[in-house]
């Protein structure tokens, strides 16, 4: 088997399987209860979420956690439309996000609130000077992901975050991290919320952190909270934040070098698909674990099933919106269907050898060549 959908999900860490599995026996306390069983879940939950603080450089109450990013996302764009309304109804956001914001986007269309997308330059980055002229007074939100999860283009984090309030200080500026997270560098500070996902770092499916700078306000779409979930109500999931705070912590390190070979194998890849009569979509502004890249005479699903023969794994779109239309890629491509309909996402890992970049070369040629012979 030759697994090349990172970006879809990860296969858990041995290690981080060992930590969620300890904390599943040994932690059988509820963390909000008060007897000694209590205290002791949340004596390790508080160590848990100490630790992903220390990493991240920001403070341990700034941390909510959530079922995964597409909550985090919702809670954050919901939280802060219902809790700002009187200070405005408009938001702006880019047609790079995750299915979970632009649907969110649109329920908020359908409840009175303007949202108005950013313009993308050629190289897939937000248009800053679009941006700034979108900003205005009534403006309480702008959401721009750090890497769109089709192509992997990257967005200048810090730069946006200048502009917004720089233009308006009360503007709340959200980014989708999930698909940044081990895949590049960032600074939470330059942001006031932003979300998470635990499965996309090698830790178990059913976690995701939003990030919640101290003097942003939200509202509570979960309710039934307490002193140690104050902002989102439920039993804290402590198996699944220890494994979380661990995931995070083993991707730290060496982080650099990770990057690096992936950086290689995507080369590698790019490389060997170069002869190719496709159009390559991820360029040298993307992080090196996407490879996107539309066939034009083939049908994106068609190819997959092809690989799957041999025991090929990759995406077409996203896993959330798989089997329709790139949404990213129709809006760089002016609505090209040839561009957009076709496109396969190869997403890469620094489990991934060269060995298996270079059999999926190997089975690509073959499966190319069957499918056009057709």
């Amino acid at each position: 088997m030759i697994y090349l959908d990172y970006s879809a999900t990860t296969p858990v860490d041995e290690r981080v399987l060992d930590s969620y599995c300890k904390t599943t026996r040994e932690y059988i306390g509820n963390a909000n209860s008060m007897h000694t069983l209590g205290v002791k879940s949340k004596e390790l939950w508080l160590q848990a979420t100490n630790q992903i603080a220390d990493i991240f450089g920001i403070n341990p109450k700034e941390l909510i956690f959530t079922s995964g990013a597409s909550e985090s996302n919702a809670t954050a764009i919901k939280g802060v439309a219902y809790k700002y309304k009187n200070r405005g109804k408009h938001i702006i956001t880019s047609k790079l996000e995750h299915k979970s914001i632009l649907e969110t986007m649109g329920y908020l269309s359908n409840e009175g609130y303007e949202v108005d997308f950013v313009e993308l330059d050629k190289t897939g980055q937000i248009d800053l000077k679009s941006l700034e002229k979108l900003i205005r007074q009534d403006t309480i939100l702008v959401s721009i992901c750090a890497v769109n999860s089709e192509t992997g283009f990257k967005q200048p984090l810090k730069e946006i975050s200048k502009i917004v309030k720089k233009k308006n200080k009360n503007t709340i500026f959200h980014s989708d991290l999930t698909q940044a997270l081990g895949k590049m560098k960032f600074d939470l500070n330059d942001m006031d919320l932003a979300s998470f996902s635990s499965h996309k770092i090698y830790a178990p499916k059913g976690c995701g952190i939003l990030y919640k700078k101290k003097d942003i306000n939200i509202d509570t779409l979960i309710y039934g909270t307490t002193a140690n979930c104050p902002f989102r109500g439920g039993t804290p999931a402590l198996p699944l934040v220890v494994s979380f705070a661990k995931a995070i912590r083993l991707m730290y390190e060496d982080l650099d070098n990770k990057i690096d070979h992936v950086q290689k194998l995507k080369n590698k890849l790019v490389k060997g698909l170069e002869k190719y009569p496709i159009q390559i979509n991820s360029n040298e502004l993307c992080v090196p674990h996407m490879v996107n890249f539309s066939l034009l005479e083939i049908k994106s699903e068609t190819f997959l099933h092809a690989l799957e023969r041999y025991e090929v794994y990759v995406s077409t779109t996203t896993a959330c919106s798989s089997g329709s239309e790139s949404v990213a890629l129709a809006s760089l491509s002016h609505g090209d269907k040839r561009v957009s309909t076709t496109s396969i996402r190869v997403s890469l890992s620094h489990l991934t050898t060269e060995n298996e970049i270079d059999e999926f070369l190997k089975i690509f040629d073959k499966c190319w060549n069957e499918l056009l012979l057709k």
